[in-house]
């Protein structure tokens, strides 16, 4: 079985994943990271070098492989990647998905203790994060709401959020 989780960045997905991995024993991929570890830069110097239409097609690449193992996986999305080609149709298909919901204010709170890690808003003003973020969700919650679980992560531990996947899940 794999597993898919998704939501905007702040979510959780990193720490959720990671989470859930070791509670049920799954391999885990981040889809970023494994995009990075394979052309050997970080995600902002591939869209820096490459621009964000070969990144998107090395996304989209990598998520069908991932997808098409037969072991069991947790694997952590990029926030954008449910938005780009039939990735979310393709997900739901070889996929369990789920959606780690976050208010814009609990999103806003997250984001900005790592702003500095963050190439969609590090240079923005922190006053103008909550409306970039509610623009971009509004633009991305149709692509999120497809997928087969909703999990709101506000005001919860990530052990709760865990044990409600794996719940939702019936693993």
């Amino acid at each position: 079985m794999i597993i898919s989780l998704l939501g905007y960045m702040g979510s959780g997905k990193s720490h959720i994943s990671k989470n859930l991995s070791q509670k049920i024993n799954f391999k885990l991929i981040d889809l970023d990271q494994k995009i990075s570890e394979e052309h050997q830069q970080t995600v902002a110097e591939i869209f820096q070098n490459k621009g964000e239409i070969f990144f998107r097609k090395e996304e989209k690449r990598i998520l069908e492989e991932i997808l098409n193992s037969k072991e069991d996986i947790i694997l952590s999305l990029g926030g954008g990647t449910p938005v780009y080609y039939n990735n979310m149709d393709i997900i739901n298909e070889k996929s369990k998905s789920v959606f780690l919901r976050g208010s814009v204010k609990t999103l806003t709170e997250r984001v900005l203790l790592q702003k500095h890690t963050r190439p969609l808003i590090s240079k923005l003003e922190d006053s103008d994060v909550p409306e970039f973020i509610a623009k971009h969700l509004f633009e991305r919650n149709t692509f999120y709401f497809k997928a087969h679980y909703t999990v709101d992560t506000d005001s919860k531990e990530p052990n709760n959020i865990s044990d409600e996947i794996i719940k939702a899940l019936k693993i």
